[in-house]
């Protein structure tokens, strides 16, 4: 009935906060050494857990290899890297690589 009595009692409704991208905020991120920077705009990445034997009770560790999509060919063999799951870029690539952790050590 009345418009200006909503608006003089105070400021006007805000709008809600538009809520970050849910693929962003739930997204996996591991970080492993690269073992291999051989293809173009791909590294492939190691990433170690330990885990405990479920009979010994040994401390043991896992590893599992991940290709991980780089635009640039910035990354070297045994660079400590951080990747991110993403969508399917090919067959056998999902993740991309974020950041770099630790250049490696010239030996």
């Amino acid at each position: 009935m009345n418009a200006t009595a909503s608006t003089a009692a105070g400021a006007p409704a805000a709008a809600p906060a538009p809520e970050p991208k849910a693929s962003v905020a739930n997204q996996r991120k591991l970080v492993g050494r690269v073992v291999s920077n051989k293809m173009q705009k791909t590294v492939v990445v190691q990433v170690e857990r330990r885990v405990k034997h479920a009979a010994f009770g040994k401390i043991i560790t896992r590893s599992s290899k991940y290709h991980a999509h780089v635009p640039t060919g910035a990354f070297q063999e045994g660079d400590l890297v951080e990747i991110a799951e993403g969508r399917p870029i090919s067959k056998t690539k999902s993740w991309t690589v974020t950041r770099l952790v630790e250049k490696s050590k010239a030996v």
